[in-house]
């Protein structure tokens, strides 16, 4: 006789329980149904659909052309396949910025559409009132702090962030806010690990860290990264726990020389 054990789903509750009893979250990003059950079946906590599909996916340099309805078909992917992770979906670039109204237009498509279970946004205090609209209609949000993509062309570098004390002042009160307003967490991107301890430190939200340090409450990265999928981006911070892209060249060179010389199919291999 078999044994059904139930799957417990990962809430935003659960993540908040694992930063108080200092439990790290692993979180990766994915795209596609194939990704992403591969991903979830693996244990992970947390699952970004991000605008880096734009680049990874669709060969755009930054995250900026990736529109609302195309993350809403990657979401949509990603979301049939998960079992277990919280799927956060980004909101892209022009979705929310202008207007409050616009961001609660666009979190409600993603949360219908997509059957995402929380969305993430870019930004502090600048679009503080578009957050708190979004949360207003009980959708859950997780704030982007320190190297904002979206924001690459205002920054013209993607270097570390907040070195200076202005930028680091304003970037710990950004995250208060995001605490105090009621996101459920805080993405901290390519900033100094003294920051990052700082900031987890002083908000009772989970902080989840890339190029961010160890002291984040939760770490993510791109999963074409750090599988060796993408070999032409290297920063420090990216471990690389796999080289998909030596393995699948290989199985694919190996099948067309097999085509060539006629050794595929075999017979065992036809009807």
């Amino acid at each position: 006789m078999s044994v059904h054990t139930e799957i417990k789903r990962v809430t935003t509750h659960i993540l908040q329980e694992m930063k108080n009893r200092g439990e790290k979250i692993s979180c990766l990003t994915a795209y596609d149904y194939s990704m992403a059950r591969i991903v979830d079946a693996a244990g992970v906590d947390l699952i970004l659909v991000g605008d880096s599909a734009s680049n990874v996916m669709a060969g755009h340099e930054t995250t900026l052309p990736i529109t609302l309805d195309q993350m809403i078909y990657h979401a949509a992917s990603v979301v049939k396949a998960v079992k277990r992770a919280l799927v956060v979906v980004d909101i892209p670039f022009g979705s929310y910025q202008g207007n409050s109204t616009e961001a609660l237009r666009s979190a409600i498509r993603i949360m219908k559409e997509s059957g995402g279970h929380a969305v993430k946004m870019e930004g502090g205090s600048e679009i503080k009132e578009s957050i708190v609209r979004v949360l207003s209609a009980g959708i859950p949000v997780m704030g982007h702090l320190g190297l904002t993509p979206q924001s690459i062309y205002k920054f013209g570098t993607y270097t570390v962030r907040a070195k200076e004390e202005e930028e680091a002042k304003k970037l710990l009160e950004d995250a208060k806010m995001l605490d105090e307003v009621g996101a459920f967490g805080v993405v901290l991107e390519k900033i100094p690990s003294e920051l990052t301890k700082k900031v987890s430190q002083s908000i009772t939200i989970p902080t989840v860290g890339i190029g961010a340090g160890a002291d984040a409450d939760g770490q993510i990265l791109v999963v074409h990264d750090m599988l060796g999928i993408n070999k032409e981006f290297k920063p420090r911070f990216l471990r690389r726990y796999a080289d998909l892209d030596g393995i699948m060249n290989e199985a694919i060179s190996q099948y067309v020389k097999d085509v060539k010389s006629v050794d595929f199919p075999s017979e065992k291999e036809s009807y």
